[in-house]
């Protein structure tokens, strides 16, 4: 058994496979990205094992780990067996590196494999990637700003196919923001998840001067952006990017509408943030006008009135706070608008051209 620390994991190649042995819900919690979940314990038997633990002591707690993990140990040991089968090599870790990874690790080397290990676990990997962040973020960045549906995301895609450094935070906190922001998504990313995702972005981009970014708030979803990152875009260069009403409500539409509409539980999850929205407008006609489209199913309508009405306005105020000098992108074709915000960036970001991919 041979332990690997933190620091040599990160500057490794691709062939090592971190394997994470903690609950399913410690690995829904928070994981090292790219993780394999092989949990020894299941939610209910880590529960299982700390109570005895807290009344019985260690003794009793370790030979009832023995029971509950002794018949798992050929299925869990073949997966084991698969990942080194592929030429890669498996690195377990626990949540500080103690008793599961060693344990699993010994067995491990008995039936003939020989994984790594990693010195201190996942507590250690999320310390080290926490200390990190803050080094890796370049101090200026390039802003991308516009209403709801302008197609940012979109436009981002076409700029990471060019070639240009970008990162997409609502990928990386599961959420978009918006009234449909999350149809067809899973729950949102907390933060040690977002803070793993963005390390992971940084730092195979850690030779970057900038980053393309959308103009997020603070808060996205569940997680929150680092102070750095904001102070990054308050210095940078930025963009607004423009689009036609209809375009946005067509984007809007084709991206959270049309794929999920049919499926049962749609309507039900409009109408629960439909009414969230309706506490925050006044106008009675407005109202009235969005409870007859969302009556009608008439999802076209029902976005159209929430962006002229609610979004719109609460983005023209935000966006008035701005001060500074920004370029003006036509946006309803996403590559023209890519190689339009390129042509800005190296001109005006004193970058070196890329090739075009």
């Amino acid at each position: 058994m041979s332990d690997i620390l933190v620091e040599d994991y990160l500057h490794s190649n691709s062939k090592i496979i971190p394997v994470d042995v903690r609950s399913p819900g410690e690995f829904l919690d928070g994981s090292i990205p790219g993780a394999v979940n092989l949990p020894l314990f299941s939610d209910d038997e880590r529960k299982v094992i700390g109570t005895i633990y807290k009344k019985e002591g260690s003794k009793a707690a370790q030979w009832e780990a023995m029971k509950i993990v002794s018949p798992k140990l050929p299925d869990l040991l073949g997966e084991l067996k698969k990942i080194a089968e592929e030429e890669k090599q498996p690195m377990l870790y626990c949540w500080r590196g103690g008793m599961r990874s060693k344990s699993f690790a010994t067995f491990a080397q008995f039936s003939g494999l020989e994984p790594l290990r990693l010195t201190g676990g996942y507590r250690a990997y999320r310390e080290k990637i926490l200390e990190l962040i803050p080094t890796l973020i370049p101090p200026k960045m390039v802003v991308l700003h516009g209403m709801t549906g302008v197609g940012k995301t979109k436009i981002l895609s076409q700029l990471q196919q060019k070639g240009v450094p970008v990162l997409d935070f609502e990928q990386m906190a599961n959420h978009s923001g918006s009234l449909f922001g999350d149809i067809g998504k899973s729950r949102p990313h907390n933060q040690k998840t977002f803070d793993a995702l963005l390390f992971q972005a940084l730092w195979e981009q850690k030779s970057s001067s900038y980053f393309v970014i959308e103009a997020e708030s603070k808060r996205i979803g569940h997680a929150v952006l680092p102070l750095k990152i904001l102070e990054a875009k308050e210095k940078g260069l930025h963009i607004y990017v423009h689009a036609s009403l209809e375009k946005r409500v067509e984007n809007v539409y084709m991206q959270y509408v049309h794929p999920f509409h049919r499926e049962p539980n749609f309507r039900l999850r409009v109408d629960e943030k439909l009414k969230y929205v309706l506490k925050r407008i006044k106008n009675q006609d407005v109202k009235k006008s969005l409870q007859d489209a969302f009556l009608t199913e008439n999802y076209w309508e029902l976005i159209r009135i929430l962006m002229n009405d609610y979004y719109d306005p609460k983005y023209d105020h935000s966006f008035s706070q701005y001060k500074g000098p920004i370029f003006h992108v036509e946006g309803n074709d996403p590559y023209l608008a890519a190689q339009e915000i390129q042509n800005i960036i190296e001109t005006n970001m004193f970058v070196e051209p890329l090739k075009l991919k």
